[in-house]
């Protein structure tokens, strides 16, 4: 799919255009290698806990719309596509909404759950920040298409995705896409390495402390 035309009012510094993605994939390969142990350990035993696969992989919307394959651990049932519409009604976020997350998801297995709490599930992001598809720090990617966003949506993909992202970190994991939106343009104007910094400190507390945006 091709990239969405942006026109956006929102600065592009040259550290998120250059020494970023660098600074980033390079630290994002350091992290792999480091924790290949604690990879190698989830993978197992999410293969052990029910056979199935090992990774969930989804299409997920990145800089500018274009869309690329996430690679996360797989923390539900293996048919749990499939089963998303017949949840659809609960979603927090209301039916008609394109975000979708439900309390205590009936999906979500029971090593799933854990892997969520500790952020476990989300480490294979990490080869997408080596890819050059993310970074560490930016707006949540969605899963749904650019062609779904609202015009006050777009200028959040004036950024590569992050890992983490200033709403990930607030502690208010239901909050809706619009909100989210607001907070996402908020950090890509005031982008610089300090903040970037910051946000990757909060982001370790609150894992930690099993806080923070699931």
């Amino acid at each position: 799919m091709r990239a969405v035309p942006l026109h956006l009012e929102v600065r592009r510094p040259s550290y998120a255009a250059r020494a970023k993605p660098f600074i980033e994939g390079a630290m994002a390969l350091v992290a792999i290698v480091i924790l290949a142990p604690v990879l190698l350990a989830v993978a197992v035993a999410i293969k052990l806990h029910d056979g199935g696969p090992v990774l969930f992989v989804q299409w997920r919307t990145g800089y500018l719309g274009r869309r690329f394959r996430l690679y996360k651990f797989r923390t539900m049932v293996v048919d749990a596509e499939a089963l998303k519409e017949s949840l659809r009604a609960q979603s927090v976020h209301g039916s008609a909404s394109p975000d979708f997350k439900v309390i205590d998801d009936p999906r979500v297995t029971r090593l799933g759950r854990f892997l969520r709490k500790t952020s476990l599930d989300e480490l294979p992001n990490l080869w997408n920040v080596v890819k050059g598809d993310m970074a560490l720090v930016g707006p949540r990617p969605t899963s749904f298409c650019a062609s779904t966003y609202g015009m006050a949506h777009l200028p959040r993909l004036a950024a590569r995705p992050g890992l983490t992202g200033l709403w990930q970190v607030s502690g208010r994991a239901n909050i809706g896409f619009d909100e989210r939106t607001e907070m996402d343009i908020r950090y890509i104007r005031e982008l610089r390495p300090t903040l970037d910094a910051l946000l990757v400190l909060r982001t370790v507390r609150a894992v930690r402390r099993g806080e923070g945006a699931a």
